[in-house]
Formats: C-alpha cells, sequence, structure tokens
C-alpha cells in the first residue's frame, strides 16, 4: 500500500518511495573500509591525541573507525596525504544506535517553518517589523526545527542567503533528513556574491553564524576564525557562498563529545574565549560551584584549534555553545562610529552573561553595536538566542536540573537499555520523561498547564514592552521632525537601546521566559519603564522648545 500526503491547496505529495530514496540517502555515508592500522604510528605526531585517547571509554577504538586514507599518510606523512576525518552522525552512530537514532527524529508538533513575527508567535506584527526596522530578522524570523534540519534551514531562510538555496524536491525539502547537500540546490551556481535573488529576502549570512550549525570545518578553521594565511581554508572574512559549499552536517556529535577521549566538551571559540579572558566577568567565572574546564590545543597544522574538556557534562555550557547570545556580523564601533568589519575579533564574541548586564557588555566594554535602526537611525542590538544564561541561575538550575533533564532526557530503548535521548524537543512532547520525574503528583495535563501559564505571561510582558518602544520610536520621529537638538535625540536614542536590549533579549529566547520567569519579568516591566523614560525625555524637550518661542 502506498502512503500518501496531500497537503490541502498546495499540491504537495510525499509517498513512501520519497521515504525510502530518504532512508537509503540517510545511510548512504559509508563506513571505513581500510584496515586498522597501529596506532602508535599515529601516536608518533600526535601527541596531544594520544593523551586524550588513553583516557577514556574510546582508548580501544582504531583510529581507523572515524579516519579514512590512514595507510598513505603513515607511509607518506604530510599535508598532501592528510587522513579524512567522518564528521557524519553515521560515525558515531555505528556504535552510539539508540542516540543516532533519536537525534534524527523530526519534531513534528509545529510547522517547519514557523514564523515567530505571526500574530501567535514570540514576536508577532506589526511591531516586530517596525521595532526591527533594518535587521535580516525581518525578512524571516522562525522558531527552532529538530537538530538535525538546523543547517539545512540556516541555508533555507529568506534572511540568510538572499533566495538562493532552495529545496531539490521543492517544498518537500521539510521531509528530507541528511547531508545538506542532498537536500538542497543553489539555483545560481554561477554566481558567488553573496546577496539578494528574490524579493523580500537578505542576505545577512556569514562564516561566524555557521559556527553554532556546524563543526564540518573544524579541521580548517583556527581559534576565533582568525585567517593564517596559507594555513586556514576559512576564515571570518571567507566568501561565505563558497564556504558553505564545504559543509554538510549540522550539529556534529563531535560539538559536545570529545572523540578521542570520550568526554564532555566544547569547541565553540566564542565560549571558550570568554571562559577564559582576563575579565573573569562570566556568569561561569561567577559560579562558585562552576563546572571546571581544561583548554588544550589541537592545532597541528601550523594554526591554534583550542577545545574545552569539562570535568563533567554541564549543559549551561555544551548546549550554551549554541543556545547563547553572541555576536556573529558586522556592526559599528559606539566609540568612533566606523564600521567593525569581518576581520575585527569583536564579530565572533561572547558575553555569556544574563540581559542585565548586555547594555554595559556591548556599549562601553567592547563597544560594538549591530544595526542602526531604519527609522530613528540609533545603534541597536541583535539578540541571538541566549537559553543558557537565562537559565543559569534560574530556580531549576539551582535546584541541579539541567537542559538535558528537560529536552534529551534518558529513555527506555525496545531492548529495555536505558540511553539519553538526542531527539532534542520541548518537554511538552514527553512529559512522562520531563516534568513528572520531578513533579510526580502532576498529571501530563497539570505539568502542560502550569508551562503554558508561564508562558503566556511572559508573552504579555513582551507585548507591553512593545506597545511602549513603538510609542518610543514615533516620540523619537517627532522630535527630530520638530527640530529638536541632537543631545535630546541622542539621548533618547539612548533610552531607545536600553529599552530595546531589555525586550529583544526575550523574542531570541526561546522560552517565552519559562527558563527564568522571574528575570523575564523584571526585564520586561524594566524596558517599559526604560521606554517611559525616553517618551519623557522628547515630551519635556518639544514642551521646553514650544516655552522658549
Amino acid at each position: 500500500m502506498v502512503f500518501l500526503l496531500v497537503i490541502a491547496g498546495a499540491g504537495l505529495y510525499y509517498t513512501t518511495a520519497d521515504a525510502e530514496k530518504q532512508k537509503a540517502a540517510t545511510a548512504a555515508e559509508a563506513k571505513p573500509t581500510e584496515a586498522d592500522v597501529k596506532v602508535d604510528g599515529c601516536f608518533g605526531c600526535h601527541a596531544t591525541v594520544k593523551d586524550l585517547h588513553k583516557i577514556g571509554k574510546h582508548s580501544k577504538l582504531n583510529c581507523s573507525k572515524c579516519h579514512s586514507g590512514l595507510s598513505k599518510h603513515l607511509s607518506a606523512p604530510g599535508p598532501d596525504t592528510r587522513p579524512t576525518t567522518n564528521l557524519s552522525w553515521q560515525a558515531c552512530g555505528q556504535c552510539h544506535k539508540e542516540q543516532f537514532e533519536s537525534f534524527m527524529q523530526e519534531a513534528y508538533h509545529r510547522p517547519a517553518r514557523d514564523e515567530k513575527s505571526q500574530l501567535t508567535g514570540r514576536s508577532p506584527n506589526p511591531y516586530w517589523d517596525k521595532l526591527m526596522a533594518g535587521h535580516g530578522f525581518t525578512k524571516e524570523h522562525n522558531t527552532t526545527r529538530s537538530h538535525v534540519n538546523m543547517l539545512v534551514d540556516q541555508f533555507a531562510v529568506d534572511r540568510a542567503f538572499g533566495g538562493r538555496f532552495q529545496g531539490k524536491n521543492g517544498w518537500n525539502y521539510i521531509f528530507d533528513k541528511g547531508r545538506v547537500w542532498d537536500v538542497l540546490v543553489d539555483k545560481y551556481p554561477d554566481n558567488k556574491e553573496q546577496k539578494t535573488f528574490i524579493p523580500q529576502t537578505a542576505a545577512a549570512a556569514n562564516p561566524v553564524c555557521m559556527q553554532c550549525k556546524t563543526q564540518d570545518q573544524i579541521l580548517k578553521w583556527s581559534y576565533m576564525g582568525d585567517k593564517v594565511e596559507g594555513k586556514t581554508t576559512w576564515d571570518r572574512t571567507s566568501n561565505v557562498v563558497e564556504y558553505v559549499k564545504d559543509l554538510q552536517h549540522g550539529l556534529n556529535c563531535i560539538t559536545c563529545h570529545d572523540p578521542h577521549a570520550a568526554k564532555p566538551r566544547i569547541v565553540r571559540d566564542g565560549l571558550i574565549q570568554a571562559l577564559t579572558r582576563k575579565e573573569a566577568d562570566t556568569l561561569w567565572h561567577k559560579d562558585p560551584k562552576h563546572t571546571n574546564i581544561k583548554v588544550v590545543d589541537m592545532g597541528v597544522r601550523g594554526f591554534t584549534r583550542k577545545i574545552a574538556l569539562l570535568d563533567n557534562y554541564d549543559t549551561r555550557l555544551q548546549c550554551g555553545q549554541c543556545h547563547v547570545e553572541y555576536n556573529c556580523n558586522p556592526g559599528t564601533d559606539t566609540k568612533t562610529g566606523e564600521p567593525v568589519k569581518m576581520s575585527d575579533q569583536r564579530t565572533n564574541h561572547f558575553p555569556y552573561k544574563d540581559v542585565f548586564g548586555l547594555y554595559e557588555h556591548y556599549v562601553n566594554q567592547i563597544n560594538f553595536l549591530d544595526f542602526k535602526h531604519g527609522l530613528t537611525g540609533g545603534l541597536l542590538w541583535k539578540a541571538q538566542h541566549p537559553e543558557a544564561e537565562t537559565y543559569y541561575n534560574s530556580k531549576h538550575a539551582k535546584a541541579g536540573v539541567g537542559c538535558d533533564d528537560c529536552h534529551t532526557p534518558k529513555m527506555k530503548a525496545k531492548n529495555g537499555k536505558m540511553f539519553t535521548s538526542h531527539f532534542a524537543v520541548t518537554p511538552k512532547a514527553m512529559l512522562k520523561e520531563t516534568c513528572l520525574k520531578c513533579h510526580p503528583k502532576w498529571t501530563e495535563e497539570m505539568a502542560r498547564y502550569s508551562i503554558d501559564s508561564v508562558k503566556a505571561y511572559g508573552k504579555g510582558k513582551m507585548r507591553k514592552a512593545e506597545f511602549h518602544l513603538s510609542v518610543l520610536i514615533d516620540k523619537i520621529l517627532e522630535g527630530k521632525k520638530a527640530g529638536l537638538g541632537d543631545e535630546a535625540i541622542k539621548q533618547a536614542q539612548d533610552q531607545h537601546l536600553r529599552a530595546h536590549i531589555l525586550w529583544e533579549y526575550w523574542t531570541a529566547e526561546n522560552s517565552d521566559g519559562f527558563h527564568n520567569p522571574e528575570m523575564a519579568r523584571e526585564s520586561l516591566t524594566k524596558s517599559v519603564d526604560e521606554s517611559q523614560k525616553g517618551i519623557k525625555l522628547i515630551n519635556d524637550a518639544l514642551v521646553a522648545k514650544t516655552s522658549a518661542k
């Protein structure tokens, strides 16, 4: 019997033939076929790898499990004979079957491209486009899908590559999983320019913003993405259209799990830099019980490449490689007013602070802001997805609950074996394994009721903050039209920035305040206060101007 899916009015069909084809594509990344090698031959040059390899559960694994072309390299070591490293999910899935299969699951609980700016979304219009005027996120601002899709979704979103990358199967690409270039196609392969190709899109992507989506480039990218002439293949300033053709897998297993030591780790250079900067000013530094890290330089190719091993699994750091506020784009220097280009390390930067520390950090510590507002002309900041910092000092976090307890909990496999699910999804999709583990007196209905209540309250506060921000924008424009002096406008723009940070943080944070409801309320009500101060500044200046006539 052939299964047929019809999406009404759209003419989309997905058959069992498509499903079998996709299944075959998922399994297509073959295991290395060459014979095992004598690891001492590898360890002669790779002493760091030797030290890592001997301390963990992978100590008995041969190098051939993850690398191919070893015999040729051992017989003639050098850059031209470097082995190929298998960075696919299937490489780890050879042994970690349950984790692999759960990772490949699809989150069908919401649409594949669900705009946050829809009326029921986290940042609904009409306020969203007005408050973010001039930023690429006004072109498409989506909620997350399954991790396995994250690189595909980054390439396909309207704000990233100007519409050049489209599904090979049209809209049926939403059913496809696997390597990104098995799913998508470049509609303009002869044009390497990063620009818009279809109306109402943006070409805002760059090499740094891909670092959270994939680590396929890990062996070709130096620490912080600095360019090392003749050594690095890719860097912060690389042509992003050419760069992404070298990427295939979203969220590699090696992002959180060290393949040599079989230990928890972080690899995001921006986070490692934050945890080791001299100011020692992050949430992690201020936490007397923080998980200790050991930074290791893995660079043997003529440039520095760092990882950090963790003493214990700590999802605030591991998930905080991506679910975190960071800067990954050019902007403007707040002191000089000059452009900050991708050659500047500030385009790969993690504050690792919560919402209340971001104004001071960006404006006065690193002197950087993202974009100019399209209406007021004032400099503003764009949040990314600061779940880790929001959660860090929450009640759940202080109680010892990790991201994994709610989003990738322990599950029982068909064979009765317990394993950590790698299907990262809202706990509402698996309440028995998440909320009810700690709240055994609750029913699933009660758990859902609790989550929805907190989120509804948070979204309500966001709507109020948006109203007052909108009024402030209108007041700044009114002040400009009335010919108010630069100082009054500048003060109001600064109030706009303060209020904006305290609001927009929560449109990017993906829990509607649930990760830290107390912080959300304090931040969003303070945003209203800051907007009202700016409105009063303009009103007072207008009255003074009228009185002076």
